[in-house]
């Protein structure tokens, strides 16, 4: 009855699946494929120093942790720890071996600060604070019924915008880093990101597994892509919101709202049930915006901060 916790193996089915067995009994929000698992495991930037942790119990994985580095922020030292144990399976020492086992590896690598992403209910609050983390900022995982919800009707562009899709970029897809770069640069939180690696975007954002080029919509204006909403999918029926950002010089246009409608018409189309998005607690007009589509919060995580010395 041992709990042992070591480094995934991606190339073993059994723990990749085991590992998304967790996460969708955990976090229910989040889109998980054995794909996209393994994927992160391979082919995440070297400097992040990033791992994925089991915890197994009797030959059944029953927890996870992710951690690594925030290679891209211009502050170093940072790391990144999220543990997530099976409901059902907690209470045997999971939890605190996988953020010793994640801590330790961080610190090795430099880590002075650390964050983690907590559901914010009482029994993780508690266990997050009794390891030494301290709660900060929240955010909100939101859910659209898109079988059975109104969407609100498509829109015409505005005077010289034009909808297209990421595919449209796939011979070229550098024009979509550029903004992604810019506007992930500007989203809230405690963490700074620079996208200045063109090579290492390509192989972590452009080709991971869940991104679905067809249904992630892009404003084009100017010639470029100004605003976008970079879907995902898991290939059954669930569709996510990983992005939706417009170019700083094309803001206050609703070019954002454009394009997400856009994609979420195309995901329902296309047989997706269900839709999920997540915001910052303080992001007022992003959830205004999920608001006006139809989504529901169902659910609040708390950022969690540890200084390591």
């Amino acid at each position: 009855m041992t709990v042992i916790v070591r480094a995934l193996r991606p190339d073993v089915p059994a723990d990749v699946e085991g590992f998304v067995r967790v996460r969708q009994l955990a976090l229910p929000y989040m889109l998980n494929t054995p794909e996209s698992v393994a994927h992160s495991v391979t082919h995440t930037h070297p400097d992040a120093h990033w791992r994925a942790l089991v915890a197994e119990q009797d030959g059944e994985v029953i927890g996870t942790a992710q951690a690594g580095l925030a290679h891209d922020s211009p502050e170093p030292g940072q790391g990144n720890v999220n543990v997530y144990v099976r409901p059902d399976r907690t209470g045997r020492g999971a939890g605190s071996l996988l953020v010793r086992t994640a801590e330790e590896h961080l610190a090795a690598h430099g880590a002075t600060k650390l964050f983690s992403w907590v559901l914010d209910e009482p029994g993780n609050r508690a266990f997050a604070e009794a390891h030494g983390y301290r709660p900060s900022r929240s955010a909100h995982f939101l859910r659209l019924d898109l079988a059975h919800g109104t969407l609100p009707p498509r829109q015409e562009p505005p005077h010289g915008v034009t909808l297209r899709t990421a595919a449209d970029y796939a011979d070229d897809p550098r024009p979509m880093f550029e903004l992604d770069a810019e506007t992930t640069s500007d989203e809230p939180g405690d963490v700074g990101v620079e996208f200045t690696d063109y090579e290492a975007w390509l192989v972590e954002t452009w080709r991971h597994p869940l991104l679905d080029l067809g249904l992630t919509s892009v404003a084009v204006a100017d010639g470029r892509p100004v605003a976008f909403s970079a879907a995902y999918t898991d290939g059954g029926s669930r569709y996510a919101t990983a992005m939706t950002g417009t170019s700083r010089a094309f803001r206050g246009r609703g070019l954002a709202k454009l394009a997400k409608n856009d994609s979420l018409h195309r995901a329902r189309a296309a047989g997706y049930t269900e839709a999920f998005t997540g915001n910052d607690a303080g992001n007022g007009p992003m959830l205004a915006i999920n608001k006006w589509f139809g989504y529901e919060i169902c659910a609040t995580e708390v950022r969690h901060v540890r200084e390591l010395c």
